[in-house]
């Protein structure tokens, strides 16, 4: 077990049992103090007066002060969110709260405060193996809440540590039969898997749980460089079968702007030339002629003609 582990435990089983060691209420210890005061002011006045002597004085004493200690140790006072389990010689008698009640010293006990807000508690599951023999490290939380205060009371010895144990066990239980794959994307299906899991263990105990939320996933490095290097090849992949699919659908769309030309030479020649006039727009472009299609498209003298205009515009501006 580690130490994280250990330390987890030792907090709840301190949450458990802090409410029943919290102050006395100071309702109680001010009806005390009225108890003690009302015996030493009634004992002052009445001797004074001659109403009590010194022997009833003493008992009237002792009568204020037991009156003022069931006051101190019979009060008590649960919050708005809590229930008391209070036992009668050993057996449930009742559940108490919010607010005021009175127990019986010595012979009622106050077993437990139950706690009826929504509950958060936090598990982990280290070193565990998938289904493919892979070690990972998985963060969760779980949202629980107590519906019936008397089952976690008498049902389980310490309904907190419990369901945290419930929960990782049955997280480690999960993962047992998940593939990696499976835990990296369906991490919606493993939370409801798991939601589901350890409700089924806990609702005998009186506690429902409300929902399940895994955290993170931690992978070996090795894995996680061996993941992202197959991910890589993946897009790499992708890249190059868009890339000829891209290059297929411009053959088809060269094919289809053949068959317009192949009884139109006079377009063909035209295309030609508008790709040569676009190519020499650029400033300082060079165009590679061959001579066949020179011939073909008569571009020799159209090319001496626009020399000769070249050389004529110059004489027209003066």
């Amino acid at each position: 077990m580690s130490p994280t582990t250990v330390l987890k435990d030792l907090s709840l089983r301190l949450q458990s049992r802090q409410r029943s060691d919290q102050h006395i209420p100071g309702v109680a210890g001010a009806l005390f103090g009225i108890c003690l005061l009302a015996s030493a002011l009634g004992t002052i006045l009445m001797t004074q007066n001659g109403v009590l002597s010194d022997a009833w004085a003493g008992v009237w004493n002792i009568a204020w002060i037991l009156l003022g200690t069931f006051f101190l140790f019979s009060l008590k006072v649960a919050l708005q969110w809590e229930k008391a389990i209070i036992l009668r010689l050993g057996k449930f008698h009742k559940l108490a709260g919010p607010g005021a009640f009175w127990v019986l010293p010595i012979i009622d006990t106050l077993a437990n405060w139950i706690d009826h807000r929504v509950m958060v508690t936090p598990f982990s599951a280290e070193k565990t193996l998938t289904k493919d023999t892979v070690p990972v490290d998985v963060d969760a939380v779980l949202f629980w809440v107590v519906w019936d205060a008397e089952k976690a009371a008498l049902e389980v010895a310490d309904y907190r540590a419990a369901i945290a144990w419930a929960a990782q066990t049955a997280l480690r239980e999960i993962i047992g039969q998940s593939v990696l794959a499976d835990i990296l994307v369906g991490r919606a299906k493993m939370d409801a898997d798991l939601q589901k899991i350890i409700d089924e263990r806990t609702t005998p105990w009186g506690i429902t749980v409300q929902s399940v939320e895994i955290r993170d996933v931690i992978i070996p490095p090795g894995l996680e460089d061996a993941m992202s290097r197959q991910a890589q090849a993946e897009r790499e992949r992708q890249a190059r079968v868009i890339l000829g699919e891209s290059e297929m659908q411009i053959a088809d769309s060269f094919a289809e702007a053949s068959k317009a030309y192949i009884h139109n030479p006079t377009a063909l020649h035209l295309r030609a030339m508008n790709m040569l006039f676009e190519g020499l727009k650029e400033k300082g472009a060079l165009v590679i002629v061959p001579s066949s299609a020179v011939d073909t498209m008569n571009l020799g003298g159209l090319s001496g003609m626009v020399s000769l205009a070249q050389q004529n515009l110059p004489k027209e501006d003066k």
